[in-house]
């Protein structure tokens, strides 16, 4: 058996590009923005107001980020004005059915979260 930190697939490794990917992908904009491209190809401000409350800088970054490693692709057409559009790649589109499946599960216990933290926050202050 290899060790823990020889193995680059390991997202318990520290280093890893399996973790690094996983920070990727579990970033709450990278995951928000997949989720929304996972609709279909989108522009750059169809994107935002989808997302909503992500800054026009957070999600410049996110989406290089998301091309940077094979998530998102970008086309430009060369049209007057520019027109450039965001898509998912198949490599993205292979985790539509795991981000719909967190998604729906976050939608679906929210309200039995946001009532464990109260609960705590009340035991806290005693």
């Amino acid at each position: 058996m290899e060790s823990l930190g020889s193995n680059r697939s390991d997202v318990r490794a520290k280093g890893t590009p399996a973790r690094e990917l996983l920070a990727l992908i579990a970033n709450k904009w990278s995951t928000i923005v997949l989720y929304v491209l996972a609709q279909g190809t989108m522009r750059y401000l169809a994107i935002g107001r989808e997302v909503g409350g992500i800054s026009q800088k957070m999600l410049t970054q996110t989406l290089q980020d998301l091309e940077r490693s094979g998530l998102v692709s970008r086309q430009v057409y060369a049209v007057v004005p520019p027109r450039v559009e965001y898509s998912l790649t198949d490599l993205g589109q292979s985790l539509v059915p795991i981000l719909g499946a967190l998604c729906a599960w976050c939608e679906g216990n929210a309200g039995s979260a946001l009532e464990a933290s109260a609960a705590y926050d009340r035991a806290q202050r005693r």
